[in-house]
């Protein structure tokens, strides 16, 4: 088994664009990239703690590949929206990638390469690829949110 762990705005939709993703075994949501420790869902939504909403996903590696989650985290949101995405607006919401090695930081980098080269996009990508850090989970009412709520066919 293997962790990815992607922020792309609000993590509730991102978390269920990569739960029904075949190969992916969990996800959960949670908080990266800030200075406090343990932060709570009001703490982040100040803008003043610098975590990312993330999605932590456990995927096998044997039925999904980590390129082919790359690719689903750049086509499932805008990767040249700043500190946003769609009304969503602060740090929290950034686009980020948090890579557990060095091979995942160079498969992001090439990624967002090649994005950044396929013309697909007028605005520059502002994905940023960072190491991971510590992964602190959002609350349980946070967990799996749209589909407690029967959403399911929301996409991010």
């Amino acid at each position: 088994m293997a962790i990815a762990t992607f922020g792309a705005g609000c993590f509730w939709g991102v978390e269920e664009t990569f739960r029904t993703t075949e190969g992916v075994l969990s996800t959960a949501v949670g908080y990266m990239g800030g200075s406090k420790e343990n932060p709570t869902y009001q703490e982040v939504c100040t803008d003043k703690t610098g975590h990312a909403e993330v999605v932590q996903v456990e995927y096998d590696p044997t039925q999904v590949g980590y390129d082919a989650l790359v690719d689903i985290f750049f086509d499932n949101h805008n990767p040249t929206e700043l500190n946003r995405q769609g009304p969503d607006v602060g740090t929290q919401y950034r686009s980020v990638v948090f890579y557990e090695d060095d091979a995942q930081k160079e498969v992001a980098a090439r990624k967002k390469d090649e994005l950044t080269t396929s013309g697909r996009f007028k605005r520059d990508i502002v994905t940023l690829i960072e190491p991971v850090q510590t992964f602190w989970p959002a609350e349980e009412y946070h967990q799996q949110y749209l589909l407690k709520r029967g959403m399911t066919s929301c996409h991010i």
